[in-house]
């Protein structure tokens, strides 16, 4: 396993569509290895491999029970409900921005062997899964956010309520 460097939102990367993946092998097994290690070194709460610079369709996600989900070539097969909060990136540090987001949020994914399974997911797991999934279409959240707040900002906010 390895540490990857997670690119910014100026790298032309993180906006193009990525590939799904045909096949499941060690390349995919070590990819998804390095991108565990990586976010739990960021300590964050989803990364998408092309955060790492692999235009390649796959996620990790933390769950409600705080286990790393592994999800190849996912999509969002049903959501319910509406949440809005701030949200951020660990490809845009220091940035946040309010977002709209469903309440719940089923998806479909194949696991680092290729069988298909179904994750479900409210409040900020919803919101991982629906963050990270843009990412794999070439969106970041700042195009769904009306103002971008930095962390300063953000804390003063959180005093004041």
């Amino acid at each position: 396993m390895a540490l990857r460097t997670i690119l910014t939102d100026e790298d032309p990367a993180l906006h193009k569509v990525c590939r799904p993946y045909t096949v499941f092998d060690e390349r995919l097994w070590s990819l998804l290895d390095d991108m565990k290690e990586t976010l739990a070194h960021a300590n964050g709460a989803g990364l998408a491999a092309p955060q790492i610079g692999i235009l390649r369709r796959a996620v990790i996600v933390v769950d409600g029970n705080d286990e790393m989900l592994e999800l190849v070539n996912p999509e969002i097969i049903w959501t319910d409900g509406e949440q809005e909060g701030f949200e951020g990136c660990l490809s845009v540090p220091g940035r946040w921005g309010v977002v709209k987001r469903p309440m719940k949020v089923r998806v479909r994914a194949q696991d680092r062997h290729g069988n298909w399974f179904e994750a479900e997911g409210e409040e900020i797991v919803a919101r991982c899964f629906c963050h990270e999934l843009e990412h794999l279409e070439g969106h970041l959240f700042t195009e769904r956010s009306d103002k971008l707040y930095t962390t300063e900002e953000l804390d003063a906010m959180m005093e004041r309520e």
